[in-house]
């Protein structure tokens, strides 16, 4: 049971992915007041799939204004119509991306502390860094009343920046519901040969070609029937070599929702071999252990050695002594996938995760 808020809540975003809209329905039917997303458009280049419109939230469009790429490390954006959106939907309480490149984040905490009302910095984390903009980030820290980290390892990163850690909170970063169903049953040994699955979009980072020389160099008695299933600018490529390397591998192109259900149900293992993946939490809705490449720290809390292998994401070596231990032992794979159904039953899903803002929104409120 998620707690409700009594609150008027106010979320500013730099855009919102599809991705983050269930998370922001939940958190608007936790506040009896209501949620009002802020949010402008992603540049072309980042191919950000991006929502138009949120189901119990609304959503404020911003003109983001960009300068530079996103890639480039003076990148900083700022916000137009942002105090006209605080003076209409006027917030109890309001939510900012802990991110000190929004320029127009600044004017927002402002406008909020001047009605003495909590401003929640939301994150990744603050890696140690030297230079100028170390200090800009610091300083831009302190401006909130309190941190939502989406990992232990950036909430750790918050204080040690010397932020009080009875003002930071961790939501571990969930894109998917608890799951409604219930664990596929899966035998005790393979079928004629395991199932191994990736689901994502076929790009340069996911690293896809790791995952087919992995396969094709596993011993013969451990070849897996190897799923991609996606689409992308690397799809003809990825398939090349396929073609090359790996001719079992199947590419049934890009799936979504219900279409996805009987893939994950027949999988034995899911791989994500490069940076990113949203599909790797649905994959554990359905009993699946994983191989994840190691990234942000959004992904410690997730995979853990019950349920999975965290790899680098550019050793090649690992991925493939990750897949021969994993294909080599069914019953350890069955008992990893069930530790992976309940790490997102009970603790990693969208329902923690809105219970975690509203705790920490209550208690600065308080």
């Amino acid at each position: 049971m998620i707690p409700s808020s009594p609150n008027r809540l106010g979320l500013i975003q730099r855009v919102v992915p599809s991705y983050r809209v269930p998370f922001f329905d939940a958190l608007a039917a936790a506040c009896a007041g209501g949620l009002s997303v802020f949010a402008g458009q992603p540049l072309p280049v980042e191919s950000i799939a991006v929502t138009e419109k949120l189901n119990r939230a609304q959503l404020a469009p911003a003109q983001n204004i960009h300068i530079f790429n996103p890639q480039n490390p003076l990148y900083f954006c700022y916000q137009r119509g942002l105090t006209a959106w605080l003076t209409a939907w006027n917030p109890d309480a309001l939510i900012v991306e802990a991110n000190f490149r929004y320029l127009s984040s600044l004017a927002a905490i402002h406008w909020m502390k001047k009605r003495r009302r909590p401003v929640i910095g939301w994150g990744l984390g603050a890696p140690l860094s030297r230079g100028p903009l170390a200090g800009l980030r610091a300083n831009f820290l302190r401006q909130f009343d309190a941190l939502v980290a989406y990992s232990a390892r950036g909430a750790e990163q918050y204080a040690d920046l010397g932020f009080p850690s009875n003002r930071i909170f961790v939501a571990p970063n969930a894109v998917a519901a608890k799951p409604a169903h219930p664990m596929p049953a899966r035998a005790e040994r393979f079928g004629p040969q395991p199932v191994v699955l990736f689901v994502g979009r076929l790009q340069t980072r996911k690293r896809i070609p790791s995952l087919l020389k992995a396969c094709a160099e596993l011993p013969e008695q451990l070849k897996p029937r190897l799923i991609i299933i996606g689409d992308g600018p690397e799809r003809k490529n990825i398939e090349s070599l396929a073609a090359q390397i790996y001719p079992a591998a199947e590419f049934p192109g890009a799936l979504h929702g219900p279409e996805l259900t009987p893939y994950f149900e027949a999988a034995d293992l899911f791989v994500l071999p490069g940076t990113g993946g949203l599909a790797v939490q649905e994959a554990m809705t359905y009993g699946l252990p994983v191989i994840v490449a190691r990234g942000d720290g959004t992904q410690d809390d997730l995979v853990r050695p019950q349920n999975g292998w965290q790899i680098a994401p550019d050793d090649e070596f690992a991925l493939l002594f990750a897949l021969q231990e994993a294909l080599s032992d069914a019953p350890r794979l069955r008992k990893m996938g069930a530790e992976s159904y309940r790490i997102v039953s009970e603790e990693i899903n969208i329902e923690k995760m809105v219970s975690v803002f509203l705790r920490a929104i209550n208690q600065e409120i308080q």
